[in-house]
């Protein structure tokens, strides 16, 4: 395994657009073991969840002194809980995990953490639905990944 092409790799991971849905088929197309490349993806990404929470943590109370930030955050907050408080009371954290589960633009652990967040769901319930997003997009993004490329393989020359 090339260095280059695990850091890239995890890089692709670790980015909010891309995560598991640009990492894995990444990594298979570079000829990493499948086994390999989906828990070295979904291991990684499983980890942004604390992650991202300690930063939005740090982040709101910093920010949260100041007055501006406070009525544009408390109206914000106010808004989304009060919108989607059905929502959350029906699938609560089964909601986040299959939110995150979905391998679609703007659906992943970033969301999933900062949408938990905002709508102040317990951290450590989150962090836990989140992994198991992760490890349904990442079984999702595998087999599609995987099978794609081996459906595609036929078009190369050897």
């Amino acid at each position: 395994m090339e260095p280059r092409i695990l850091i890239t790799t995890a890089l692709l991971t670790l980015a909010p657009i891309s995560e598991l849905r640009g990492a894995i088929p990444y990594a298979l197309a570079q000829g990493f073991p499948v086994v390999f490349t989906y828990l070295f993806c979904v291991l990684l990404n499983a980890s942004l969840g604390p992650l991202v929470y300690l930063f939005l943590e740090t982040l709101h109370t910093l920010f949260y002194r100041m007055g501006w930030y406070r009525r544009i955050f408390d109206a914000l907050v106010l808004r989304a809980r009060t919108k989607v408080h059905d929502k959350v009371e029906r699938f609560g954290y089964v909601g986040i995990m299959l939110f995150v589960a979905v391998p679609l633009p703007i659906t992943g652990a970033y969301t999933g953490v900062l949408g938990a967040w905002i709508l102040g769901l317990k951290r450590k319930q989150v962090c836990l639905a989140v992994l198991g997003g992760v490890i349904i997009s990442g079984v999702i993004v595998t087999l599609i990944s995987y099978f794609g490329i081996q459906a595609l393989s036929i078009f190369i020359k050897e």
